[in-house]
């Protein structure tokens, strides 16, 4: 990873950036983190945030940030707000998604009572898509190890399994962040992102985003996503002085200056 001054901003035109411990400090939003959200879409710049969080958190997220979209519950859909109203964007029908979600609690049980101390997620009943079990958000910080054994529970029941820095989220599917994120510029924003590739900039913290990570060629650390490096699959090309909310303002003045 490569300290953030040498990323060249001069052409970025975009910033897609998680939430959870990139965005937000020991779980909430600081003036500092919002504001570089303000900023940067006042420069010109569009503005995503690309989550693990649940549908109901997107759709408040989509009507009342500076944001031009967001992708939520690691790419089970995107909502953009327009004319008044969100536009919601699904990788899957509602009848689909509420037979998937049907299967859901059974397996929810099962890895509750094989990992102890683990806990659904406070914000599973605001989820459309996915399972969420919380390893260190509302319960007493659990070992990596243990996250682990909740993802590979999740794959032996057949669902597509990703760490995060507070969740496990589990879905049957094989969609992903980057996935949805390249429908929702295909779709709103007439964009191909395998062309806009280096005017975009990633910037996340936890194993969830590694596929993130490995397609932009301007994918970006804040300072605590060393927490992961032996068990990310791929890791940022650039990596912030400062953790968390204050790593990504610190992107964002970085953006702004090479701007």
């Amino acid at each position: 990873m490569r300290p953030l001054a040498e990323l060249d901003a001069r052409g970025v035109r975009a910033v897609l950036v998680d939430i959870d411990d990139t965005l937000t400090t020991e779980g909430r939003l600081t003036a500092d983190a919002y504001g570089a959200l303000e900023r940067l879409q006042g420069a010109g710049v569009r503005v995503v945030p690309v989550t693990g969080r649940p549908a109901g958190w997107c759709d408040h997220i989509a009507r009342m940030w500076p944001v031009d979209g967001v992708v939520g519950e690691n790419g089970a859909f995107y909502f953009c707000y327009s004319g008044k109203r969100v536009h919601k964007r699904f990788h899957d029908d509602a009848q689909t998604r509420a037979a998937k979600r049907a299967r859901l609690d059974a397996i929810a049980a099962r890895i509750l009572a094989a990992v102890p101390g683990s806990a659904l997620a406070s914000d599973q009943a605001y989820r459309e898509t996915d399972l969420a079990i919380d390893y260190c958000e509302d319960v007493a910080p659990l070992p990596l190890s243990d996250a682990e054994r909740i993802a590979e529970l999740m794959r032996e029941a057949g669902l597509t399994a990703k760490v995060s820095s507070i969740h496990v989220n589990g879905w049957f599917g094989d969609y992903d962040k980057l996935t949805m994120t390249r429908r929702l510029f295909a779709e709103r924003f007439a964009l191909d992102l395998d062309g806009a590739n280096r005017e975009t900039v990633f910037v996340g913290d936890s194993p969830n985003d590694a596929p993130m990570f490995a397609f932009f060629a301007n994918s970006v650390g804040v300072a605590n996503v060393r927490r992961f490096e032996s068990v990310l699959a791929v890791g940022p090309k650039y990596l912030t002085r400062a953790p968390c909310g204050a790593g990504f303002a610190e992107l964002a003045e970085h953006i702004l200056r090479g701007r």
